[in-house]
C-alpha cells in the first residue's frame, strides 16, 4: 500500500524540472496558434532582466526564531535573479490581445544567511508579468507572478542536522507573487521595484514540510531588443475583435504521492513510513467574461491512499517506533471524496491561473469531511491540451497533495 520515500522524490524531481522544458514547448506552440489567427508573420520582443529581493523570513517555525544549532534567529534572505522573457509583437494575434504581458524563464540565487543549516538553493522558473493599471504616460503597476523548483537545501537529518525541522527534501517547489511599479525609463529601458511574497515547499512529499515564507521587496532592470515598447493608437486600431463571451470546459486528470503523519490519542505526532498515491478527476466548465477571466464551478473527484488510515492500524496497539506501524487498507469509500469547488481562472499567453475554494459532499471520515482549497497554474500545449500543476490545502492551512496532471479543453475560443 505505500511507496517509498525515494520513489515520491523522484517524481517531485522530475515533474519540478520539466517546467522549464514545458514553457518552451508551450512557447514554440503558442507562437504557431498565434500565426493562425493573424495573416501578418509574428515578431517575438525578447528581453533580459535582473532584480534584487532582500527578504524578511516570518518565523513560522521555532526553528527561524532560534531554535537552531547556534541559537540565533533567521530572520533575513536574499535573492538575485537573472530572467530571460518575450512578448509578442504589435502586429500578431496575442500581441493586439496582451500587449503588456511579458513571460519566460528566470534563474534564482537564494541565501538565507544559514549555509551550513539551510544552504544557499537556487530556483529555476517559468514567470509571467504584465499591467494592473497604467498610472501615468510613463509609469504602470505590474504584477509577476513565479512558479518552478528550487535546487540545493540542506534537508533535516537526525544526525548531521537536527535543528532543521523545517525543510525535509534537497528540491523544494518555489512560488512567489510580486506587485511593482514598472517605470518605463526609455523605449526599451524599464526600472521596477515593489514588494512581494514567497513559498518554499515541497508539496508534503516528504517530512518535515512546514515550508519557508518571505515577505520581500524587489527592485530591478528590464532591457527589450526590438521594436521600440510603445502602446501608440495605431496599434490600438489594430487589435482584432474581443472573444465573445461563451461556455468552456476543462478535463483535468492528475496524480502524486505523498507522506502521511498520524495523531494517535495519548501519543506524540508520527509520520507513517512510506508515501501513499493520489490521484483525481476535475471537470469544470468555466463561463468566459472577457479574455482575462473565467468562473464556473467544478467537480472534483479525489482518490487518497492515505486517507483514515489511523483507524485501520493492524498492531495490536500503537507502537513508539513509526517504522513498525502496520495497516490494513481501509475500505474505497473512506478514501475517495467527490467534491464542488467554485472556480476562479485568470487567463494570459500561455498560462492561466486557477484558484478554487470547496468542500466534500461525499467523503467518509475525518480526513475527507473537510473544506478544500485549490491552486493550480495551467501551461498551453495547444488551443485545446494543457499541463496542470496545482497544489491543495484542507481548511485553508492543513496541506494534503500536489497535482500533477494533464487537461483537455473543451469548446475553447
Amino acid at each position: 500500500m505505500q511507496r517509498s520515500p525515494a520513489s515520491s522524490r523522484h517524481l517531485l524531481s522530475f515533474c519540478l524540472r520539466t517546467i522549464s522544458a514545458v514553457s518552451l514547448l508551450a512557447f514554440l506552440t503558442v507562437q504557431a496558434y498565434a500565426k493562425s489567427h493573424d495573416s501578418i508573420p509574428e515578431r517575438i520582443i525578447h528581453s533580459i532582466e535582473f532584480d534584487a529581493r532582500p527578504a524578511y523570513i516570518f518565523p513560522t517555525n521555532p526553528f527561524f526564531k532560534g531554535f537552531d544549532g547556534e541559537r540565533n534567529p533567521n530572520r533575513n534572505a536574499l535573492s538575485g535573479h537573472l530572467k530571460y522573457g518575450f512578448k509578442f509583437g504589435p502586429d500578431t494575434y496575442f500581441g493586439q490581445q496582451y500587449p503588456h504581458a511579458v513571460q519566460g524563464i528566470g534563474v534564482g540565487y537564494n541565501t538565507f544567511f544559514n549555509t551550513a543549516e539551510i544552504g544557499n538553493p537556487l530556483a529555476v522558473y517559468v514567470f509571467q508579468t504584465s499591467r494592473i493599471v497604467s498610472l501615468a504616460p510613463n509609469l504602470s503597476l505590474d504584477y509577476e507572478w513565479n512558479f518552478g523548483a528550487s535546487f540545493g537545501w540542506k534537508k533535516y537529518d537526525a544526525q548531521t542536522n537536527p535543528w532543521n525541522i523545517v525543510v525535509g527534501s534537497k528540491i523544494n517547489a518555489y512560488m512567489a507573487i510580486n506587485i511593482l511599479l514598472n517605470w518605463q525609463i526609455n523605449s526599451r529601458t524599464s526600472l521596477k521595484a515593489g514588494i512581494g511574497a514567497a513559498h518554499y515547499s515541497n508539496g508534503n512529499t516528504n517530512y518535515p514540510n512546514s515550508g519557508v515564507n518571505t515577505l520581500n521587496g524587489s527592485i530591478g532592470i528590464t532591457r527589450f531588443f526590438g521594436p521600440a515598447q510603445t502602446d501608440s493608437p495605431a496599434t490600438c486600431r489594430k487589435t482584432k475583435e474581443k472573444p465573445a463571451p461563451h461556455v468552456s470546459y476543462d478535463l483535468i486528470v492528475y496524480g502524486s504521492t505523498k507522506r502521511k503523519g498520524i495523531y494517535p490519542e495519548g501519543l506524540n505526532p508520527m509520520l507513517v513510513p512510506g508515501s501513499f498515491a493520489v490521484a483525481g478527476i476535475n471537470v469544470n466548465p468555466l463561463y468566459n467574461f472577457t479574455k482575462y477571466f473565467r468562473a464556473g464551478l467544478s467537480l472534483d473527484m479525489q482518490y487518497d491512499e492515505s486517507a483514515n488510515i489511523i483507524n485501520h492500524i493492524a498492531n495490536k496497539s500503537v507502537p513508539s517506533d513509526p517504522s513498525e506501524l502496520k495497516f490494513y487498507r481501509p475500505p474505497f469509500i473512506e478514501q475517495f471524496s467527490a467534491g464542488l469547488s467554485a472556480r476562479a481562472e485568470f487567463i494570459m499567453p500561455i498560462f492561466s491561473i486557477n484558484l478554487g475554494i470547496g468542500r466534500n459532499f461525499i467523503g467518509k471520515g475525518k480526513d475527507l469531511d473537510a473544506f478544500y482549497q485549490i491552486l493550480a497554474l495551467k501551461t498551453d500545449i495547444t488551443k485545446n491540451f494543457f499541463l496542470h500543476v496545482g497544489y491543495q490545502l484542507y481548511k485553508f492551512k492543513e496541506p494534503n497533495s500536489l497535482m500533477l496532471g494533464v487537461g483537455i479543453r473543451f469548446n475553447a475560443d
